[in-house]
């Protein structure tokens, strides 16, 4: 019965994926993301005033790794608090933002306030987790007997009460669902836009999306604690590409690029260790993934250092006198760039 009720759940959300992924933005997310939003703000501000207004504990701050099998903090502490730390996923979603957003500056609010937001509430949820799960009744004790399901109704409960625990948690579960709607939406567009596929015909969209949704439905009989390794390490590892794309930009622009090119090197080590040390990877000794990651980590550098040299070199080509210039070296100059 429990695995009936569970696929006829999966067949239902893919009905919802296929409808979200081949109707227009504004025929059904568009109207039923205001209300999924506000069930996640209000379940992380409900647990966030709940924990002030109970008095809940300040466990005592310590700088000792609590975890069971003593897991190394870095780098999995990055790749764990997946979209809350840092999002490749958020990334991927610009071909949706840039079909739908009326002014450029709405970029700084949709992007940045919203990763933001997303900051503020796994901070919530952490501070819950480290609060309530500590002493007899230890967090990993409560992962052992019902994952982070139980996890998200216990907090949910014990701030909120049941039917605010119920909000809490439905808000929580959006998270997921709304992540596969777009998922699906903005695959379908950067597969359409680089194949050059119209996707004004109903038919061309299910040609581009109806792949997707098979290879995603295979991905459902997988352990999900696996799967969700490789989305950690894929999710960080695309949100690093978009930080040295964003670097590159403005280092040919000339403006301060300290801003994307730290945060760019430091996840570049991360997603490096990583994948030299994870069982997902190469399981390699932690010590000798350092190593093997920051050899990596130098690569990467030295060959972001070589092609701004080189598009600096062509910028600076193209901006002298055509005079100088014959037209094969300013259309090469222009390839370059």
């Amino acid at each position: 019965m429990t695995s009936l009720s569970l696929t006829l759940i999966v067949v239902a959300i893919f009905i919802y994926y296929l409808i979200a992924t081949l109707l227009p933005i504004d025929k059904v997310i568009g109207r039923i993301y205001p209300y999924f939003g506000a069930l996640l703000l209000f379940s992380a501000a409900g647990i966030g005033i709940g924990l002030v207004v109970t008095g809940a504990p300040i466990p005592e701050l310590s700088f000792q790794n609590m975890h069971p099998d003593a897991a190394p903090i870095f780098p999995l502490l990055f790749l764990t608090i997946s979209c809350g730390a840092l999002s490749g996923f958020h990334a991927t979603q610009t071909p949706i933002i840039s079909r739908t957003t009326q002014n450029e500056t709405n970029g700084r609010k949709i992007f940045y306030g919203m990763m933001i937001t997303e900051g503020i509430i796994a901070m919530i949820w952490a501070a819950a987790a480290m609060s309530l799960f500590y002493g007899d009744q230890s967090l990993s004790d409560v992962l052992a007997a019902g994952g982070p399901a139980a996890v998200v109704s216990e907090v949910s409960t014990t701030m909120l009460g049941a039917i605010g625990g119920t909000l809490a948690v439905l808000g929580v579960i959006v998270l997921p669902i709304t992540s596969g709607d777009t998922a699906f939406r903005s695959a379908r567009m950067i597969i359409a836009d680089y194949i050059k596929i119209d996707q004004k015909p109903i038919v061309k969209r299910v040609m581009v999306a109806l792949p997707l949704f098979v290879v995603s439905y295979a991905l459902t009989h997988m352990d999900f604690t696996l799967l969700w390794r490789y989305f950690s390490w894929a999710n960080q590892t695309t949100a690093v590409i978009a930080l040295w794309v964003g670097t590159m930009y403005l280092v040919l622009s000339r403006k301060p690029h300290w801003i994307t090119s730290i945060p760019a090197t430091f996840m570049t080590m991360a997603t490096f260790t990583y994948l030299a040390y994870a069982p997902i990877g190469f399981g390699l000794p932690l010590q000798l993934s350092y190593v093997v990651a920051a050899l990596g980590t130098l690569i990467c550098i030295a060959l972001f250092m070589k092609r701004v040299r080189r598009l600096s070199r062509a910028t600076f080509a193209v901006d002298e006198p055509a005079d100088n210039f014959s037209t094969q070296e300013l259309l090469a100059a222009n390839a370059a760039k």
